[in-house]
């Protein structure tokens, strides 16, 4: 068979921790084969050695019947592979332009004098961004654009490579379903050009609708190579984690709800008007999600619950005491867990170790006096983070270990945990599951649910109407920086929803 990629019992090994044993993975021209995986299964190991950034421990890989024991960097240049990566890897001082040209900047002579083509420049980027479905002016700064943009950006810079062998890492965790149609559409006609595409994705639903083949892999192992044709989405949940996962994690009675209020919002509004008289409660032992297209104020509500947006008016009441939250200080302060919608930027500490990124939240709650007074202690900091690296069931060599070095699922369960040591009352999730794997995912939705029920208050921002639907009570659907209705788990249905989202 005309191989594009053939790799054959690839074995991984880190410091005596074997990542992959002798895994197989096979590329068509013009196919699109998905990875699936759990998170720390090895898929973005296995990608990693095919792009040069690793050398296997052990077995051989063919690109275009030549045989490599190991690929460099400047190999996959010339061979044609490109990769977009899980987290961002945009520059956010550079335009758009620039982002896609850097490191091979285009020039042309003027008066004998090598200068940047600019003119060039913008055209190419023009002319990409319009095969996305990006409108936004090539000159403009990246760290002016929202996360599904700079996704777009992302895919952009791969496209602009040429490449023959292209490696999309959740390349589609911060789209929108338009943008994700639009991405589609691309990849079809990337295939058409013979264009072999590795795409890892946890999105089963997509993963149907966009794949050819699928491997699985488990524990760095391989499980199987199948026709996604002909495999049905049960089989691959098995495949991947083992066991068959709940679809609900609402509690039996919940819909019934108490007269207890956790959290109060009274007419919020923020300076910018992002968000406009915001009015809701929530109820102990209640999970309250918030829906709506992106941009329609889910998040900068949160962020103006926490702090890091200045508010115009409105009250905030947790627990029965009126808060004056003015930074994200005063929000930990207060016991309010923020878990962020892109934890590399915003959610850990990637110079920390696990043990750090768990204690620090603590050591801030607990201190004194703006944080002048408050002394460290190592030892109850260790407990802190051994405690939650077992009940969050962490996989990691030790506590000790770099969080970059988790995978996606398992840095989430960090930040989690930090939260959980440091005593929260509230906890806000935002787009809590992107990027993660339907085991990972099972296991955070059971967290949410246990810390309802011991009557801790939790919002969800999610973009995603399923998960929203398997999670919560109730459901507050948003436009345009409004609350549009909240709907009851008995009124919750993805058309109702989008009803109010888009009326």
């Amino acid at each position: 068979m005309n191989y594009l990629v053939n790799m054959e019992k690839i074995t991984k090994e880190f410091s005596g921790v074997t990542a992959l044993k002798e895994v197989d993975f096979t590329l068509l021209p013009g196919e699109v084969h998905v990875l699936l995986g759990e998170n720390g299964a090895g898929k973005s190991t296995l990608m990693k050695i095919l792009c040069g950034v690793y050398e296997p421990t052990s077995g051989s890989i063919t690109v275009d019947e030549k045989s490599y024991s190991a690929l460099t960097p400047k190999d996959t240049g010339s061979l044609g592979i490109s990769i977009i990566y899980q987290e961002l890897s945009v520059i956010d001082d550079l335009s758009i332009a620039e982002n896609i040209f850097v490191g091979k900047l285009p020039t042309k002579k003027v008066l004998g004098m090598e200068l940047v083509d600019w003119k060039y420049m913008k055209k190419v980027t023009i002319d990409l961004l319009e095969r996305v479905g990006l409108k936004r002016n090539p000159l403009e700064l990246v760290g002016e654009l929202s996360i599904s943009e700079k996704q777009q950006v992302e895919i952009v810079k791969a496209l602009a490579t040429e490449a023959k062998i292209l490696i999309m890492d959740e390349p589609t965790s911060s789209l929108t379903d338009g943008e994700i149609a639009k991405l589609f559409k691309v990849i079809r006609q990337l295939k058409s050009e013979g264009v072999g595409i590795v795409y890892i994705s946890h999105k089963l639903k997509e993963i149907k609708m966009i794949g050819d083949r699928i491997t699985v892999l488990k524990d760095g192992k391989f499980v199987a190579t199948r026709d996604l044709a002909t495999i049905e989405t049960n089989e691959l949940i098995t495949l991947m984690v083992g066991r068959e996962l709940q679809s609900k994690y609402t509690a039996r009675n919940q819909s019934q709800g108490t007269s207890e209020v956790v959290l109060e919002v009274k007419n919020f509004t923020r300076k910018d008007e992002k968000i406009k008289g915001v009015n809701f409660q929530l109820y102990k032992g209640e999970i309250l999600g918030f829906a709506g297209l992106i941009g329609s104020g889910r998040t900068e509500l949160m962020n103006a619950i926490v702090g890091s947006a200045p508010i115009k008016s409105g009250e905030l009441i947790l627990n029965g005491q009126r808060l004056k939250i003015k930074t994200p200080y005063d929000a930990v302060k207060n016991k309010i867990a923020y878990i962020t919608e892109n934890r590399r930027e915003s959610g850990f500490f990637p110079n920390f170790e696990i043990w750090k990124n768990i204690s620090i939240s603590s050591l801030i709650a607990n201190s004194n006096y703006g944080g002048l007074s408050g002394l460290l202690n190592r030892k109850e900091e260790l407990k802190w983070a051994e405690n939650q690296t077992e009940r969050l069931a962490i996989k990691c060599s030790s506590i000790y270990q770099n969080i970059t070095e988790l995978s996606g699922g398992n840095q989430q369960k960090v930040i989690i945990g930090r939260w959980l040591a440091a005593g929260s009352n509230l906890f806000i999730f935002d787009e809590p599951t992107r990027g993660i794997d339907v085991g990972a995912k099972s296991e955070i939705y059971k967290i949410m649910r246990e810390l309802a029920d011991k009557g801790v208050g939790v919002l969800v921002v999610s973009s995603e109407l399923p998960e929203l639907l398997a999670v919560c009570d109730r459901i507050a659907v948003f436009q345009e920086g409004e609350l549009q209705g909240i709907l009851t788990s008995e009124e919750a249905t993805e058309e109702n929803i989008m009803a109010k989202a888009t009326s």
